[in-house]
């Protein structure tokens, strides 16, 4: 939302800004600049990157560094808190900021569709609870989602989710997070790699939507690193434990349908999101949304003509804040600057800050043996050591692997990366993927040595062939 207000008013068009964020049930809050700069990716990589800094420092005397005066190194969870807290409010003055300097209008308000062209904002209570109305030629929905609970006793009164883990006052001390996608993943890794005893619970697998393989080398390396797996459970129950403090959760094998608790000190659900649009009132302005809330769109316009949506709550769209961003970028462009460029949603570049990252881009192995049949389908992978793991003797096994269509010039159609720095190795390789380079193109490509990132143009041996992927050497 905020990257189109600030290019419609460039292109000349007058703009107004609605924000407001429903407390939690916990009564977390937070200001300008939706999930990514307050809940999500902004705090989430900050905790992954101290959780990193913990690793590397235990690794450091290999390294030829020594503690003198036998000092014990401990971590400060309240000043870790504070400092990104910190951080995140400097992000949220800084888009006040740049909205007025772009001249665009910023309302604290709840809005809801009076009709196709006229919003109902509703000041906070805290505000007088005051109603007006604005009118406008176009509107643009921009929501995103919200954490979902499951319907069972204590989960709003008792538990947390990402909304609120990211300001906890309290280290988490023991935790346990219900679900198994990447917001489960990543929570459980930082939290683990800061010390603390952490269960995730899996009701079926971890990243469904992943490439399986990848998954299954992602999990074993979590748990190598000290993250407990209770898989194949679901949550039943929440309740106080006897001290009044803790939570006694009571879940279920889904097979058998056997009856377990076990207490901790945090429980946090992490199980999916779904869209704000419950008070938007989409009817009065002829918004049809799908089953699941989310908007239909084509090209960012929804089933009423002059209004639109971008990001999370648009069906179909990927839940990630670059393709809502570019989203919104390229649709003020085409309304008020004559482009017609679009986003392209195929083979969208992601990365799971899990403890060993995961980037990824197109067909997952098992998506493309589906789609083009497995005969036509080449696997090109490696195991292998990064250079800065050989001191500390560290065992993580670092994966690359291609998928290759040979129905179409062996064209490269699926990326895989397990490793350090995923996100910034990911993001150079994105662009070569959007170009449709072969197989034979990817080969001439010259690495960079000794990175981890060379892996990926390095990549010979083939599934099919049999042969040991384990690389050895440098």
């Amino acid at each position: 939302g905020l990257p189109a207000s600030r290019g419609a008013a460039r292109l000349g068009r007058k703009v107004a800004v609605l924000d407001y964020v429903r407390p939690t049930p916990m009564g977390s809050k937070w200001g300008l600049g939706g999930t990514c700069v307050n809940v999500g990716c902004i705090p989430k990589k900050l905790y992954h990157t101290s959780a990193i800094y913990g690793h590397y420092v235990r690794e450091a005397a290999s390294y030829g560094w020594t503690k003198s005066g036998g000092c014990h190194l401990t971590h400060d969870w309240a000043l870790l808190r504070r400092n990104i807290q910190a951080h995140i409010r400097e992000l949220n003055n800084g888009y006040i900021s740049g909205l007025r300097s772009a001249k665009v209008e910023y309302i604290n308000a709840r809005g809801s569709f009076v009709d196709s062209h006229t919003i109902k904002c509703e000041q906070p209570a805290t505000e007088n609870g005051k109603e007006t109305l604005i009118t406008a030629r176009r509107i643009l929905i921009a929501v995103g989602g919200r954490p979902q609970y499951p319907n069972i006793p204590g989960a709003r009164e008792l538990c947390i989710t990402s909304d609120d883990v990211f300001s906890l006052e309290r280290p988490p001390g023991k935790t346990l997070i219900i679900g198994a996608g990447y917001i489960a993943l990543e929570c459980g890794g930082f939290l683990t790699g800061l010390g603390y005893d952490v269960a995730i619970m899996v009701r079926s697998a971890v990243l469904r939507e992943f490439d399986r393989d990848c998954a299954r080398r992602l999990q074993e390396n979590m748990a190598d690193h000290g993250t407990r797996f209770l898989e194949g459970c679901a949550p039943t129950a929440i309740a106080l434990a006897a001290d009044g403090v803790r939570r006694r959760v009571a879940f279920e094998r889904t097979a058998t349908k056997e009856s377990l608790w076990e207490e901790f000190d945090t429980v946090m659900f992490a199980i999916g999101r779904v869209p704000v649009t419950d008070e938007l009132n989409l009817s009065a302005a002829n918004v049809v949304a799908a089953p699941d809330g989310k908007v239909w769109t084509w090209n960012e316009r929804t089933t009423a003509p002059n209004v639109y949506a971008v990001g999370d709550v648009s069906h179909g769209t990927p839940e990630l804040t670059p393709v809502a961003i570019k989203q919104g970028l390229l649709l003020a462009k085409r309304l008020y600057g004559g482009s017609r460029a679009v986003v392209n949603l195929h083979h969208v570049p992601t990365t799971v800050f899990t403890p060993l990252e995961y980037g990824s881009i197109g067909f997952s192995e098992e998506t493309a043996v589906a789609t083009f049949g497995e005969a036509n389908v080449e696997v090109y992978h490696s195991e292998f050591t990064p250079l800065e793991y050989t001191l500390p003797h560290r065992n993580d096994r670092c994966y690359a692997k291609i998928l290759v269509n040979y129905l179409d010039r062996e064209r490269v159609i699926g990326f895989h990366y397990l490793g350090p720095n995923a996100g910034e190795v990911t993001q150079g390789f994105a662009a070569a993927f959007h170009a449709g380079l072969s197989f034979a193109d990817w080969n001439v490509l010259v690495g960079i040595h000794p990175t981890a990132a060379e892996e990926m143009v390095s990549l010979r041996t083939s599934k099919r062939s049999g042969l040991e992927a384990r690389k050895t050497g440098c």
